[in-house]
Order: C-alpha cells, then structure tokens, then sequence
C-alpha cells in the first residue's frame, strides 16, 4: 500500500487525502464505501499523524464504542478497515502545490516530485505542520536529542533516569505521571501554580508528590551546568526570586505546539486564524472539488475531537461522489445489510431467519 518511487508522471487519481492521521485514514474508508479509491500523502514516515508523534501510548477515551484505546491501537485499527480499499501511501512527502486545471480537476505535487491529476482533494492535515515550542535557552539544543526531548517516543529510554519535565499542560503532566514507574526521579516544573491540565491528572500528581514519588517545582528555567560535555542540572529561579539547582540526566520539554499551515497558506483555500474555512452540508472549501476534515477546518461550532472529523468524512465523501461519478446516483447504504458494500468489504452477506 506504501508508494516509495517517484513519478515523472503524474498519477491519475480519483481522491486525494493530504495526512495520514487518524481522520484522514478514516476518510480512506468512507471514501472506499462510495468505490473511490484514495492516495494519501503524509509529511510524517508513519502512519497516525499526531496520535502516534506525540502521544502514542496515551489512552484515548471518547472513541464510539471502544472503552479505552492508544493512539498506537486506534492507527492500527482503521488501518485494518481500510485494507479492503487498498489506499496507496506517500510517506515522508509534504504537499507542496495544488492548482486548479481548466477541466476541473487537481494538479498536486509533493515535495519528493510525486505527481498527481486528482479530481478531489481532501485536506487532513490536522493542526498543520507542526513543530513543539523549544525551550529558549543558549546552548541548550546541543543536547536535543541525546538528553533534551520535545516528544516521547520509547518510555523505556527514559528507565532508572532522573527526569526534569516541563510544562503546565495535559501532555506534560500525562507524561510525569507515566513515567513515574520508569523512572529513577520525576520533578515536574512549571513557570506557575496553576495548571492547564485535566483536573484529575493535577489531583493523582499532587497525591504523588504528597507520597515523595515525584516532585513538582514552580519557576522557569535560567541556566544549566555541564559536567564531561553532558548536561548535568538545570538552574530554576522560582517565584521567590531564588535559583535553585535541580540535577538530572533528561529534561522533557512540553510547552506545546506551534501549528503552521505551511504551503496550504498559498492555495487560495480561504482561512480563518490558521484553519480552513468550510460549510457543514458538503464540508468543502471555497474551492470546489477541495475538502477540509478534522482538526484543520473550521465553522460555527467547531468542536476539535476525532469522532467529530469522522462524521466529517462521510459527508465529506458523499459531497465528493458526485465530481468522480458524475453520472452516477449515489445512494445511502448500510454496511450492516448492503450486499453492495459487503462485497466492496469482502464479506460474506449475512442471512437471517
């Protein structure tokens, strides 16, 4: 399903769907239901989109029907719908150029030189190309890498270490608290009091601090020290104006994301403080043949959860039928009783009494 090679010549295609994460694959199977096929486009390697880049292991709990689930585990799930599809990936590849032709349809180029000819496209894209906020500090990026992290991606790494996480937010305080277990010490710091986090993440911390299994620190980071090219401690100066000395051998840093919509910006998409702009009917842009879903649209009453960009891709894909079966009626149908959409799912129509 993966396309790795580059073409000199551009692609026909009838949909393509610009992020990989967990809406975007999504839209690989409403789309399928309708017998179009898909070509997705991620600028990430992977699969997932921010799901597997930023919290992999984070239990997600507002998926209709599953109780409790990873990000890992969501991404391989729809993955699993979408086999019978058999949707073409182009990993590792930004979208770099989308222009309208004059029969309608879409010339869209990556930045590996991949080419298409799409009569749809579909923008997934999340909150864009994203970069987590650095931490603003002289020196300190020698270690990004090897001792400074923006992002978790193997806890293991991070067993029988002395942790320093920063950040007031749900991400830093989701991976204080994971952590704990692996680690050798957790000092939380953040620059107040306060927390932006979920309330019950601030109150299991606040009891893990009351039991000495992990330490929570008000004040921002000023300085560090170095001992044999490693980073050894950072200097914290507190709300009382004194600087303290915290050693460590990691410092995870969660100040949270900068979203950018990069090359989108440029394809006369219009765009309201960052997002695309789209109706609620056909959730298209104003640019017809072009679909906004998930956490990069916008409209009256825009809640950013992935159940709802998931109802954003039927209608999305609904609306699309039309420019890719132009004379064709599109019916609605039940994958629970559609001999149709069983064999377009490769399974067997079940009989009843």
């Amino acid at each position: 399903m993966n396309s790795s090679s580059e073409n000199s010549i551009p692609i026909e295609a009838d949909a393509v769907i610009v992020g990989a994460g967990p809406v975007g694959l999504f839209q690989v199977f409403e789309l399928g239901l309708l017998e179009i096929k898909a070509h997705v486009i991620d600028i990430l390697p992977f699969v997932g989109g921010q799901c597997i880049e930023l919290y992999p292991d984070k239990p997600i709990y507002d998926i209709p029907a599953v109780p409790v689930c990873t990000g890992v585990e969501l991404t391989d799930n729809l993955m699993k719908q979408i086999e019978p599809f058999g949707p073409t990936f182009h990993l590792g590849q930004e979208v770099t150029q989308v222009n309208k032709r004059e029969d309608g349809r879409f010339d869209v180029e990556t930045s590996a030189g991949t080419r298409f000819i799409s009569k749809t496209v579909f923008i997934a894209a999340g909150v864009g190309a994203f970069q987590p906020r650095t931490l603003k500090l002289n020196g300190i990026e020698q270690f990004e890498g090897s001792q400074l992290f923006y992002r978790v991606k193997d806890p293991e790494a991070f067993r029988g270490k002395n942790i320093v996480v920063c950040g007031g937010g749900d991400s830093a305080l989701d991976w204080a608290l994971s952590l704990v277990d692996v680690a050798e010490s957790v000092v939380l710091l953040h620059r107040r009091e306060e927390f932006r986090a979920a309330p019950a993440s601030v109150s299991k911390m606040q009891a893990l601090c009351e039991d000495f299994m992990m330490q929570s620190l008000t004040g921002q980071i000023t300085g560090f020290e170095t001992l044999d090219g490693k980073l050894a401690e950072i200097r914290v100066t507190g709300l009382d104006g004194v600087t303290r000395r915290v050693p460590l051998d990691c410092l995870l840093v969660f100040y949270g994301l900068s979203p950018k919509l990069g090359p989108i910006e440029h394809w006369g998409l219009q765009i309201d403080r960052r997002q695309i702009v789209v109706d609620t009917e056909k959730f298209e842009t104003n640019i017809p043949g072009i679909f906004a879903v998930g956490d990069i649209n916008t409209y009256p009453g825009k809640k950013k959860l992935i159940l709802s960009g998931f109802h954003e891709t039927a209608l999305a894909s609904f609306a699309a039928a039309p420019y890719v079966f132009p004379e064709k009626k599109i019916h609605l149908q039940y994958t629970t009783t559609s001999p149709k959409l069983h064999k377009i799912l490769g399974v067997d129509t079940p009989v009843f009494d």
